[in-house]
């Protein structure tokens, strides 16, 4: 049994000051407030919307303000919040051909319809650290011009027109779409519940995985057919009124990859997909779980699996960083009972070990 610390509930209550003392800093510095975070940091909420499945800036701000900084256990906060709250149903697939397009890039095409829009992107920056931002910068008004109300249509769908690239899976009739919040994992998964894994999944996880692939370890050589960045409009049918009714906007990213594939016996070669889709601007994480999402359709397209991206039950369950952050901080807590039990066990092999090995050592001193 584990031994109980006296005063054990004071010290607890004492660490819990202090790290209220911690997260506030100098009191003589302004408090950090939601807006600030929200406006100055909004990736960091991004991040924590799209891994803790919560759509809601405020809250995201929130918990990054209270793990201060730390947005693994940001994301932990929000999960756990989420957890409490009722479901009223499913809203309508969005429909991100139709969405209000604020950055729109594609490297397979120079000349896409609607063009290519740049948005705010980091991707052509020089990476140099900015002394002016230490002082309190006033950026210049962005350019602005008429919104165009050119189509933008995905250029997968442009390959489709073609036949250069495989249908999108479509779902049968009828059939239930899985659910990971409700429903234990369990393999083989379809690819309603990867994609819900990777959605959810840690971005550092999913960069190092889609790296993977990039390397050798499933070699599966991708271009990025598409990656957009807007507002779609999300619907929810409403029971009484039995036709979709909007309840706002959201932003999000989606990523399209373009895949090689070299065909089969029945299948003529053509291009693959790999899809990821997130909340905010999220590009990493979108090109990460579009690299994994490819991996992961090895079965389906008869590949061999060999790499550890194409591994579903070792992606899936190992990329919940709120999974994982409980397993490995839970060798903080008190594990005395095991160690010690280790320790004698040691100590007993220690011991046989030197008496087997005692005549040996006593021949060689009388040599």
């Amino acid at each position: 049994m584990y031994v109980a610390v006296k005063g054990g509930e004071r010290a607890i209550e004492n660490a819990h000051r202090l790290l209220a003392h911690k997260r506030r800093g100098d009191q003589g510095v302004p408090e950090v407030t939601l807006d600030q975070i929200s406006e100055q940091l909004g990736l960091a909420v991004d991040r924590v919307m799209s891994e803790g499945s919560l759509y809601d800036r405020e809250l995201a701000a929130l918990a990054i303000k209270q793990a201060r900084g730390d947005l693994i256990e940001a994301i932990f906060l929000v999960h756990a919040f989420r957890a409490t709250l009722p479901r009223f149903g499913a809203s309508e697939p969005v429909d991100t051909g139709a969405m209000r397009v604020q950055r729109r890039v594609s490297s397979t095409f120079k000349d896409i319809p609607g063009g290519q829009i740049l948005g705010p992107t980091f991707d052509y920056t020089h990476r140099l650290l900015d002394p002016s931002l230490a002082e309190g910068f006033v950026p210049d008004a962005p350019a602005t011009a008429e919104a165009s109300t050119a189509p933008t249509p995905r250029v997968t769908d442009i390959l489709g027109r073609d036949g250069l690239i495989e249908p999108s899976p479509q779902p049968e009739e009828g059939a239930s779409v899985g659910d990971l919040t409700r429903e234990p994992l369990n393999f083989p998964a379809d690819r309603d519940l990867r994609l819900q894994n990777l959605a959810r999944g840690d971005e550092g996880f999913l960069l190092a995985m889609g790296y993977s692939t990039q390397r050798g370890y499933g070699r599966n050589h991708p271009f990025a057919g598409e990656i957009r960045f807007g507002e779609v409009e999300v619907e929810f049918i409403a029971e009484d009124a039995g036709f979709a009714v909007p309840l706002g906007s959201i932003e999000l990213t989606e990523c399209q990859m373009v895949n090689q594939f070299k065909g089969s016996a029945t299948e003529a070669p053509c291009f693959t997909r790999g899809y990821g889709l997130a909340f905010g601007q999220s590009e990493r994480k979108t090109m990460s779980m579009a690299l994994v999402d490819r991996a992961l359709r090895a079965r389906e397209l008869g590949e061999e699996a060999l790499a550890p991206a194409q591994d579903e039950e070792f992606v899936m369950s190992h990329s919940d960083n709120v999974q994982a952050t409980g397993f490995v901080e839970h060798l903080k807590l008190p594990h005395y009972v095991d160690f010690q039990s280790e320790l004698g066990l040691l100590r007993k092999l220690r011991q046989e070990f030197a008496d087997a090995n005692a005549p040996d050592a006593m021949k060689e001193a009388a040599e």
